[in-house]
């Protein structure tokens, strides 16, 4: 009886393991590249058959005179937010005291200047082209080199932005990317894509764009400009949307650097709820403090996502109550550039604005959204990646087969370590944790992302 037992408990044990191992093999398996139309329309609909104008011409950023006089008037109105809480900084969102200050300094030094704030908007230099029926902005910013120096070698770089942040946000990083440095082998010919939907770039017209049917955009952009190998660079969407096009088109991405890298297979959800029981099987002791597992990551959704459940399901309503709303656009824009620099911002009654930022670089940020009328359109890529979330499942699933970097700061809300990426990043090459900075390092830390990113460049060796 007891060899029946111990067979029976041997077969049982051998079922157990090839199911699991069957599952396993299943979880981790590359998935298939999904069935995108790298031509598809997203203008608005036509009379007539669709052709794409294919010309790269400056474009103009200048705001009409009457739109900032419009907005003195606007900022003019008393303010009639309620009064905070006793003791409470920004634990409640933007605090209505510091509102009152932001509001003040906007109308009476910002706008005052506004003609020296256009034109170092102005300094580098903007272009516009038609890539699948959307008209997308981009700033391209040419390398320089040294006299008397062997030049450096040249690479093309697609760096992206996230929500709620513009290629404001690249404007101290652009020029160290641009200059040759005794740190590097490399100087950078960047393309800064205003994202669809987002400041200068014309929003989608039809459903359905989501982070995968930006990334072919994105990539065309690269080709239109003359570029059919180059690396990427993003944090937040910019991330996301670059991951995607590393994924979706190996043949033309020669590197992924990012400050947000994440895995979102089936096999790294796995390995993310698996590391939050058992940290020491995938994290580092020595950095042990940057993964605080499971439990940090539901509070940080239930504390700081309500945001991106507003924007994935209603974008429209919470768009329309900021359209001629500055002093509400302000507040729900800069909100983020409290909390996401630092989560302990939040204890403070001035949210910790301008510890890391002035207000002439947050309000040039909110600037941009507001004079462009993009906030809506920018938050449609929440909606649309969920209408498209099929898309996003399948690319997911794609292994990025270029080298890659990834880089993480401190105070970012959360953290993914090197064995949850390694099925999505089986040529990881670089892997680096700061201990200060956050969500926005390329505007907050400029000088460290650049370091970091060419240490990963110098490592590659994309000779």
């Amino acid at each position: 009886m007891a060899n029946i037992w111990a067979r029976i408990l041997v077969g049982a044990l051998t079922i157990l393991v090839a199911v699991g191992y069957k599952n396993y093999r299943d979880l981790s398996a590359p998935g298939k590249r999904p069935d995108l139309d790298n031509n598809a329309y997203w203008g608005p609909t036509l009379k007539e058959p669709y052709r794409e104008n294919k010309a790269i011409l400056p474009f103009d950023i200048s705001v009409k005179p009457e739109v900032i006089e419009d907005l003195i008037g606007q900022l003019s109105r008393p303010l009639k937010a309620q009064a905070p809480l006793e003791g409470v900084g920004f634990q409640y969102g933007f605090n209505a005291n510091e509102l009152a200050k932001v509001v003040k300094y906007w109308r009476d030094t910002y706008l005052p200047k506004w003609s020296e704030r256009e034109q170092y908007l102005k300094k580098l230099d903007h272009y516009q082209t038609e890539i699948q029926g959307l008209k997308i902005h981009f700033i391209h910013a040419k390398p320089s080199q040294v006299k008397g120096q062997k030049p450096k070698k040249v690479l093309p770089l697609l760096l992206m932005h996230g929500w709620p942040g513009t290629v404001r946000e690249f404007y101290d990083f652009i020029p160290l990317l641009t200059t040759p440095s005794d740190k590097s082998d490399y100087v950078f010919e960047v393309i800064a894509p205003s994202l669809p939907g987002y400041g200068w770039s014309q929003g989608s017209s039809k459903t359905g764009f989501g982070v995968a049917q930006v990334a072919v955009v994105m990539r065309n952009l690269m080709l239109r400009v003359g570029f059919n190998k180059f690396l990427v660079q993003g944090g937040d969407w910019g991330s996301i949307i670059g991951s995607n096009v590393a994924s979706l088109f190996p043949e033309n991405v020669l590197g992924y650097h990012s400050n947000m890298c994440g895995n979102n297979s089936p096999m790294g959800q796995l390995k993310m709820v698996l590391a939050s029981f058992f940290p020491s099987w995938f994290v580092d002791s020595e950095y042990a403090d940057f993964y605080k597992g499971l439990g940090h990551l539901f509070s940080t959704i239930m504390e700081e996502m309500g945001y991106a459940h507003i924007q994935a399901s209603k974008p429209d309503t919470i768009g329309n109550a900021l359209i001629d709303n500055p002093t509400g656009l302000a507040s729900y824009i800069l909100e983020k550039f409290s909390t996401w620099t630092n989560t302990a911002f939040r204890s403070l009654p001035d949210g910790g604005l301008t510890k890391r930022f002035t207000y002439d670089q947050l309000l040039d940020n909110v600037m941009i959204y507001y004079v462009t009328n993009s906030i809506t359109t920018s938050m449609r890529l929440y909606s649309e990646s969920m209408v498209a979330s099929q898309f996003a499942l399948a690319v997911d699933s794609l292994p990025i087969k270029a080298k890659a970097g990834c880089t993480r700061f401190a105070h970012e809300i959360t953290h993914v370590s090197d064995s949850v990426l390694a099925n999505k990043f089986p040529n990881l090459v670089h892997s680096t944790h700061h201990r200060d900075g956050g969500h926005f390092p390329a505007f907050e830390l400029p000088q460290q992302l650049y370091d970091d990113f060419v240490s990963f460049v110098q490592k590659a060796n994309f000779s």
